[in-house]
């Protein structure tokens, strides 16, 4: 059993393939945490309580447990714990102090699904830990589960509350996950950025003091990414420690990271303050959001692949293990300048270069030729497309490649039919006047009203029509985040209530087009997160398509997630195509995800087509399934050096794709590459030149030249003979 519990040293046990938890219940009230790491043999930290000056104490405990002093699995608001806490509630006599008590627990196969949120899927191997605590002057039941992908490595947290009392309670922050550390000798990895520089790399060592991570927008935004890691000072991609956590969630959060007195670390992740409240009226039930956890003390490689196998096997829609169309999307051809002859062009094309698929983009709908007006008008354009949409598509797939289409639910123009008939279905404040972004405002998401519409509208417009895939973009970030239909004593909730309307919508999309894969955008990878993954095929990963930002943008994003989850397109920027090092280059950078192009095809010429056509074959034939299914070792950071080197191996280790990508210009020189996954009695033929190489070879490095030009890329597929 992965979770086990010992009623005489009244210890939680809870272990994966790789690493062990443990908590113990200190005078039967107190959850208090011992241990997360290594696995261990027989002899188990055990409880200690700390003695420092003006910390709290209970009267019948004295200094033997003092709650500002004690590493803790969950801590309620003004309990004697000064350091950051997870819950707080207010009660009717405005009084937010919760302590929270243990009650009892319960062990069982499976996991609590999360009524209305993205949750990882259970397998056979999967147990949860329910953690039954209570707050008794609140009457306030709090369930924290702990359920454990053990094969991954992984273990997921999330709380359930319970207002067991006749009075009204408001919820002000719960946090799914708390983790204390038992020191704060780390460096902590968290992404930064803003639109087209998405998750950018930081490394910095932990200070006293909190470091935050969060978003106030309405989504993960492109600001901070959900995912971060706390490793070993002296970590590197194969040895140290590495502890990586994430949220499933793509609304606003905090994750907070915290160094007081004791030179602990506390860690928790979940919903902050800012942007939430819930009113539990008696008997109701609130469940937060899952948070997760993965250790590694075979350095950060071995966490990220932890967390890539988890995203897979768990969060990813199971589409992942087919083959992937490669796309040829309209957008940076066209904007919004499309109609039936321009996609009928690109869909011969296309077929032409065996492209699988085109998507059309921004554009296609209501009175849509800028940004400026036709959002939640979801009806195809009659001047661009004469004959309605069906027809149009029916002739798009005669050529011989699938289709897909641009949507932007969440969002409409003031310039719409559906804003003059329903300004009230905007998010608003009342008496303030609405704020625009992008010349767009915010539908209400928390209006069931709102998301019938949406459904109504995309049912009458893509019934009967064979469409392959949904482009779901959200170009704005929410502000004036009210709600018409809330009472004010509820107003607080509608942040969370619009994600739970997004998500009810996108469960709707997959199950009313089951064969239609979804990729989610987000203004790019404005909510590139594991929620938006669990419905989403793959993520926009940036509308920044430059190959030297995107180089920098994916090596982070690999940190946290599988290639699998990124949607990287090949761009002509400046007629860069027509130069076959540059096409080489950006075809390189985006075999990093999920490949595709972005740019006007048919006006190329016959020799970039042919070039294109050629990637195509070889990226089908020999490269997808490494890519998107493959153990990723990161050899080169491009954040420390002009580099970025990396590659993809099958379980067996017998198939290696290695990529080696110069950002800018240098001297000449040579650089050594290792393939540590190499076997060292076997022997390999790179397949791009015939060239054999021995493991032992492999395993001593190859040299990579660099060069004089910003275009500098180099394949290897090597092959076990």
């Amino acid at each position: 059993m992965s979770i086990t519990f010992n009623p005489e040293t009244k210890v939680f046990d809870i272990k994966t393939k790789n690493s062990e938890y443990l908590f113990k219940i200190v005078y039967d009230k107190f959850p208090a945490h011992t241990h997360y790491g290594d696995l261990l043999g027989e002899n188990k930290p055990d409880f200690s309580s700390p003695c420092y000056s003006f910390s709290p104490y209970y009267k019948e405990w004295g200094i033997n447990y003092l709650p500002n002093d004690v590493m803790s699995e969950y801590v309620g608001f003004d309990s004697g714990d000064f350091r950051a806490t997870s819950l707080r509630v207010q009660n009717e006599e405005g009084d937010s102090m919760v302590v929270l008590k243990y009650k009892g627990y319960s062990i069982f196969d499976g996991r609590v699904e999360l009524k209305g949120l993205p949750s990882a899927e259970a397998d056979e191997n999967t147990q949860t830990l329910e953690l039954q605590l209570y707050d008794e002057v609140n009457e306030l039941e709090v369930n924290v589960y702990y359920t454990v992908f053990p094969e991954e490595d992984v273990i997921s947290r999330y709380v359930k509350l319970k207002n067991a009392s006749q009075k009204e309670l408001l919820v002000e922050k719960l946090m799914s996950l708390l983790l204390d550390l038992p020191h704060h000798d780390y460096d902590m990895i968290s992404f930064y950025g803003w639109h087209c520089r998405e998750r950018q790399y930081q490394r910095n060592p932990l200070h006293y003091g909190a470091q935050n991570l969060f978003s106030r927008r309405g989504a993960s935004s492109h600001q901070f990414n959900p995912f971060f890691c706390l490793c070993s000072k002296d970590a590197t991609q194969d040895e140290g420690e590495a502890y990586g956590f994430n949220f499933v969630y793509s609304g606003s959060y905090l994750e907070e990271v915290e160094v007081e007195q004791t030179g602990t670390t506390r860690v928790q992740i979940g919903l902050g303050s800012d942007n939430f409240q819930w009113l539990l009226e008696p008997g109701e039930e609130f469940t937060s959001p899952e948070a997760v956890m993965t250790y590694s003390n075979n350095g950060i490689g071995q966490m990220s692949r932890n967390f890539h196998n988890f995203i897979r096997d768990h969060i990813l829609p199971k589409e992942i293990f087919d083959k992937r169309p490669v796309v040829l999307n309209t957008w940076e051809a066209c904007f919004f300048n499309i109609n039936e002859d321009v996609l009928l062009q690109f869909a011969e094309t296309a077929a032409e270069t065996d492209i699988d698929m085109v998507v059309m983009d921004d554009g296609w709908f209501g009175a849509r030729n800028g940004d400026n007006a036709g959002l939640g008008d979801w009806y195809e354009n009659p001047k661009k497309f004469k004959n309605g949409l069906k027809p149009f598509v029916d002739k798009m797939k005669s050529k011989g490649v699938k289709f897909g289409i641009w949507i932007e639910p969440e969002m409409v123009n003031p310039d719409s039919d559906l804003f003059r008939a329903h300004p009230e279905w905007c998010l608003q404040c009342k008496g303030r006047e609405l704020m625009q972004s992008r010349r767009q405002l915010v539908l209400d998401m928390s209006n069931p009203d709102v998301v019938q519409y949406l459904k109504d509208s995309f049912t009458k417009t893509f019934d009967g029509v064979a469409i392959d895939y949904f482009k779901w973009d959200m170009n704005r970030h929410l502000s004036q985040v009210g709600s018409p239909v809330l009472p004010a004593k509820r107003k607080g909730e509608t942040s969370f209530r619009y994600m739970l309307g997004v998500y009810e919508l996108y469960r709707w999309f997959r199950e009313k087009y089951p064969n239609a894969m979804i990729e989610n955008c987000s203004g790019g990878g404005g909510r590139y997160d594991l929620g938006m993954m669990k419905y989403s095929t793959m993520i926009w990963t940036s509308d920044n398509t430059d190959p030297h930002r995107r180089t920098h943008i994916q090596y982070s994003s690999m940190m946290g997630y599988p290639a699998a989850t990124m949607s990287c397109h090949v761009s002509n920027h400046d007629n860069c195509i027509e130069d076959e090092k540059q096409l080489q280059y950006r075809y390189h950078v985006a075999l990093g995800g999920a490949l595709g192009y972005e740019f006007h095809l048919p006006r190329a010429s016959q020799t970039a087509k042919d070039a294109v056509k050629k990637q195509i074959e070889d990226y089908h034939r020999d490269y997808e399934d490494l890519i998107l299914k493959g153990d990723y070792y990161s050899l080169l950071n491009p954040y420390e050096c002009n580099y970025n080197a990396y590659y993809y191996t099958n379980n067996e280790r017998s198939r290696i794709l290695l990529t080696f990508i110069q950002q800018e210009s240098e001297d000449v020189k040579t650089i050594n590459v290792k393939i540590a996954q190499a076997k060292e009695d076997a022997v390999y033929t790179d397949k791009l030149t015939g060239t054999k190489y021995t493991g032992k070879e492999l395993l001593a490095g190859i040299s990579v030249e660099t060069e004089e030009s910003r275009y500098n890329s180099r394949m290897w597929y090597f092959v076990e003979e």
